[in-house]
């Protein structure tokens, strides 16, 4: 049975973007042990970003965090829960997603799609290696454990 996990990625290198920041997701297919690249999906810009970051620092904070600067608290803006439900379904056939750091909203969105969340930071390689090897064990019901401690017999 085949399936797909979504990176945040800026080079398709390193697990380097927090959820919010990401344009594209590097969506991988894994069938077995085999996995390769299927495509890169990009997220729709908001024609109204600047909107979206004004309404955000106007009037309180407008349900956003940071210093000032939206969402992220780089100064990029949130683009609000609209933003954060696109992305999503953008993704939404994937197993799991991977990301730098995955927010509040975003996370209970995934959770309500039955979609695994991982906040890392490292290769690309090195995360599909780990996330992969862990689903094979559990849909061949293997023990995670990564040896079995062998039992002295009485």
């Amino acid at each position: 049975m085949a399936y797909y996990i979504a990176i945040a990625s800026s080079n398709g290198k390193n697990v380097d973007l927090k959820f919010g920041e990401t344009r594209q997701f590097y969506v991988y297919e894994i069938e077995g042990k085999d996995l390769a690249l299927k495509e890169i999906r990009y997220a729709k810009e908001k024609d109204a970003q600047a909107d979206g970051a004004s309404s955000c620092n106007e009037g309180g904070n407008g349900g956003c965090s940071g210093s000032g600067g939206g969402c992220s608290g780089n100064g990029g803006g949130c683009g609000g829960g609209a933003e954060v439900i696109g992305k999503v379904a953008l993704i939404e056939d994937c197993r799991a997603v991977v990301c730098k750091k995955v927010g509040f909203q975003a996370q209970k969105q995934f959770e309500k799609k039955a979609i695994s969340v991982f906040d890392v930071e490292c290769s690309v390689e090195e995360a599909l290696e780990k996330i992969t090897s862990y689903y094979y064990k559990i849909d061949n019901r293997q023990s995670l454990r990564s040896r079995e401690v062998p039992t002295e017999e009485v």
